[in-house]
């Protein structure tokens, strides 16, 4: 737990959570990050301008973020870009297989005390502890 500040960590959970809430009430939407690409990529492209508006201002918190407190997060660059690869279709795969991600289940969904979500939380965990134990003690990276 390197560089571990508390205080950024509580303004970023309030932000998330904030963000949610306001899009549930606003326009009865879960803030489920792959639903919401996969509704402006897919074959159906409905509800756009909030889905984008939605994604740039994901993309803008980060800017405004970098600009305030002059800090880049930082990459991992010895890290395999084909093992980086793998992991983000894996990602992809898994999203579509749960339904959701973690930020539709773990976020929305537990807050609103959906026992799917949980359980798909619960495998997502388990799953990322497990892989990351494969990939740093089997395959020996980082």
């Amino acid at each position: 737990m390197e560089g571990f500040t508390p205080a950024s960590a509580l303004a970023g959970g309030l932000l998330i959570g904030s963000a949610a809430v306001l899009l549930l009430w606003l326009t009865g939407r879960i803030a489920g990050i792959s639903s919401i690409v996969g509704g402006l990529v897919g074959p159906s492209r409905r509800d756009g301008p909030w889905r984008l508006a939605f994604l740039i201002g994901l993309v803008a918190g980060v800017a405004a973020w970098q600009a305030w407190t002059q800090q880049i997060p930082a990459a991992r660059p010895a890290f395999p870009a084909w093992l980086l690869i793998v992991a983000g279709l894996l990602v992809g795969f898994g999203t579509s297989l749960g339904s959701g991600c973690t930020s539709g289940h773990g976020v929305c969904g537990l807050g609103r005390f959906s026992v799917r979500s949980l359980a798909a939380t619960a495998t997502f965990l388990v799953v990322g502890i497990a892989t990351t134990f494969v990939v740093r003690h089997v395959f020996g990276v980082f």
